[in-house]
């Protein structure tokens, strides 16, 4: 009986926190990271602020929780969408996918607003890279994949090809937030679907599937 109670009492506590961090996540949409305060938070999940501070500490803390969150959430879309891309028209393709999605989901946001959020509060910075590590790990590992099936040697060693390809990707998406327009990011990746394309046909290696690489 003590046992299930604990367990009871558990389940609740991270239900708890679930809701917390899904309310910090909107209100960094919403609100800006300025405007994310304990206060705020509590009142879109509406919850007593006090929760904030007794399931993470510090906002702060909350805040890195909600972008562990999203980006745990969009690391698996890519996988799921990414992992099967075994030639470049086909990663590039993917690559288009899922950029439109981290747009629409609001992924990008949290994201631009946490790292705005480090010019205020500088030991945000390494957390905020650490958090960018994966992400880079696992486009040495779909390069590496891609780069498998090419008739040539790649020149560029997939981590140095890696860290590039996410700054440019973190960088248009970065841009286009800001903006508010994708039609330049959209002919930066039409454009890049056509060379991948010509690609593979030069060098007989295969088409992107149906998907995107229309």
């Amino acid at each position: 009986m003590r046992e299930s109670a604990r367990t009871a009492t558990m389940a609740r506590g991270e239900e708890t926190r679930a809701r917390i961090v899904e309310a910090a996540i909107e209100t960094l949409k919403r609100d800006g990271f300025a405007g994310a305060s304990a206060r705020a938070i509590a009142r879109t999940g509406g919850f007593n602020q006090a929760l904030v501070f007794y399931h993470f500490g510090s906002v702060r803390d909350l805040l890195l929780a909600a972008l562990d969150e999203t980006s745990a959430r969009r690391m698996a879309r890519y996988r799921e969408v990414m992992d099967h891309a075994d030639s470049l028209p086909a990663l590039l393709a993917a690559a288009t996918e899922v950029y439109r999605e981290d747009l629409a989901s609001g992924h990008i946001k949290v994201l631009a607003e946490m790292i705005a959020g480090a010019s205020s509060m500088p030991e945000l910075g390494p957390e905020i890279v650490r958090r960018i590590e994966p992400w880079i790990d696992f486009a040495r590992d779909a390069i590496a994949r891609v780069s498998a099936t090419l008739p040539f040697p790649v020149p560029v060693p997939p981590e140095d090809a890696a860290f590039g390809v996410v700054a440019l990707f973190l960088g248009v998406e970065l841009l286009t937030h800001l903006e508010g327009d994708g039609s330049r990011s959209d002919r930066l990746f039409e454009l890049g679907a056509q060379l991948a394309t010509t690609a593979a046909i030069l060098f007989g290696t295969p088409p992107a599937p149906g998907r995107g690489g229309e």
